[in-house]
């Protein structure tokens, strides 16, 4: 689309900018900032729970509120950056991320960190899509694209991985809250360097930002849910079916405004292409099959294994270096073989790893898993990383920013469910374990609180609890990852029609069907 904007001239002379790199390397350290904080979350969580004692619904809800909040709020915060700049929104929302990230250290409640977890989302919904829709502002060639992206995508990885170990350290020398404030120098240095190195972008002509599209998007997207989750937690009841109702009413209104507006909030007419609407499904129930299980694997490698917080981090390495591999060679395997050939063998690497891990048990050995792990972070890296360029290189530039939060609204939006559906198979799984005579109903919540009442009960009485108590939670972690297994299969599958005839090298053209 550039060369319809503007002289070709001046067209090489931006791609070819020397300052485009260097920029690159200050938007990556703002995917550190979101990549540390989501991976430390579940490793700290057995932490959280001694400390804070949350009910087995509120630390389902210290886990999934940053995605709700974040999920509702992506698409109003790309269009946003659109309209006043996404350098000014990056840097606000990184020094928020940076400020807030000090309340979740130090909150004392499991409400008042909920509460956190919350205004965090807030704050996230601004980075992800504005470093995304720079990238797109930045390199026009679609070669250079595809290589920033898998940077990008990379270094996503690379802070999944560095998170849980840096995360195990402190931990392990610290009090939980730590964990957060390792956000503060990431946020320091991005927006020092940020303000200087980074090029501001925005829609020349973009129209007002609607209120009442925003409020209708986050009430929707909320509503429906928080009523998934709830039924999926605790069954149909009036409550969560009148809500998800509401949610669902206020996306169709969102949809019908976004039609009848001159400049919508968000271009619901970019779903016609069947390539954008393709790679952000599959975005979409990628993350849904795998988080539910990701959330839990940290409690299952402290809790049930024994593993130190920080061999615990170590453990889980091998997914975020496949994914970082994956990601640098992504954009050229899709180029020599296809779209589809390298989304669908991901998604289905994915899956058949899924499915391995249903042997896990208490005693599994590392092999099994760290090769699980690995191949989970190979074949989700090719895919995000070509689903990415895919719906970026869908729309003009002057619309990157709305494009980069659909993506990132699937990305959480999935992360949500995942945790909310998957999540609430391993705690409807464990919660049914059958322990010794007089077991506290608190051993019934979650697994962290299984442990924490024997530490007060007899040798025996203890030993026969955690036993319990962790065997049922493992057939619960089987069961979920089970069921993300047959999700990635199914979306693998979907992905390879979808995404039929899809190229990169139309990139910034509009891909045709």
């Amino acid at each position: 689309m550039t060369s319809t904007l503007r002289p070709a001239s001046v067209t090489r002379e931006t791609e070819r900018r020397p300052g485009r790199w260097a920029a690159l390397a200050v938007l990556i350290l703002a995917v550190l900032l979101v990549a540390v904080d989501a991976t430390v979350l579940g490793l700290a969580t057995p932490h959280i729970s001694e400390d804070l004692k949350p009910s087995g619904t509120q630390l389902l809800w210290i886990g999934d509120v940053y995605s709700f909040v974040i999920a509702g709020l992506l698409v109003s915060m790309g269009s946003l950056g659109d309209r006043i700049g996404r350098k000014r929104l990056l840097l606000v929302g990184a020094t928020a991320f940076g400020l807030v990230s000090v309340l979740n250290a130090y909150a004392t409640t499991p409400e008042l960190m909920i509460l956190a977890r919350a205004l965090l989302g807030v704050a996230g919904a601004t980075l992800m899509p504005a470093t995304l829709a720079l990238i797109r502002n930045i390199f026009h060639d679609p070669r250079e694209r595809s290589m920033a992206i898998g940077i990008w995508g990379a270094t996503a990885s690379a802070g999944a991985a560095a998170g849980p170990v840096v995360g195990g350290f402190l931990l392990e020398h610290f009090w939980w809250g730590s964990v957060f404030l390792i956000n503060l120098p990431v946020m320091v240095v991005l927006v020092l360097v940020g303000s200087k190195l980074l090029p501001e972008s925005r829609n020349p002509n973009p129209g007002p930002w609607d209120l009442s599209s925003v409020v209708l998007s986050l009430v929707g997207v909320i509503g429906v849910v928080y009523a998934m989750k709830e039924a999926a937690a605790h069954g149909l009841s009036w409550q969560p079916t009148a809500t998800g109702l509401a949610g669902a009413v206020a996306l169709y209104c969102f949809v019908r405004r976004q039609l009848a507006l001159p400049t919508p909030l968000l271009d619901v007419r970019l779903f016609r292409n069947r390539g954008f609407s393709g790679a952000v499904l599959a975005d979409l129930f990628t993350v849904l099959g795998m988080s539910g299980l990701v959330f839990f694997l940290s409690q299952y490698l402290q809790l049930v294994q024994g593993r130190g917080p920080l061999e615990a981090g170590l453990a889980e390495v091998p997914a975020a270096l496949g994914a970082v591999a994956a990601g640098l060679v992504a954009g050229s395997a899709a180029r020599r073989f296809s779209v589809r050939a390298v989304v669908s063998g991901g998604l289905t690497a994915v899956g058949l790893a899924l499915g391995a891990l249903t042997l896990l048990s208490q005693s599994t050995g590392y092999p099994l898993l760290g090769a699980a792990l690995l191949i989970v972070g190979l074949g989700a890296g090719f895919s995000f990383t070509v689903t990415a360029d895919v719906i970026l290189s869908s729309v003009p530039k002057e619309q990157a920013g709305a494009a980069s939060a659909v993506s990132e609204t699937a990305y959480e939006l999935g992360a949500a469910l995942g945790i909310a559906l998957l999540g609430s198979i391993v705690t409807g799984v464990y919660a049914d374990f059958t322990g010794p005579a007089g077991t506290p109903a608190a051993a019934h919540e979650s697994l962290g609180g299984a442990v924490e009442v024997s530490a007060g009960l007899p040798t025996h009485t203890a030993e026969a609890l955690l036993g319990a108590a962790r065997e049922s939670f493992v057939d619960g972690l089987a069961m979920a990852a089970g069921a993300g297994a047959a999700v990635l299969l199914v979306t693998a599958a979907a992905a390879w029609f979808l995404l039929k005839g899809q190229r990169l090298e139309n990139a910034g053209q509009g891909n045709a069907p």
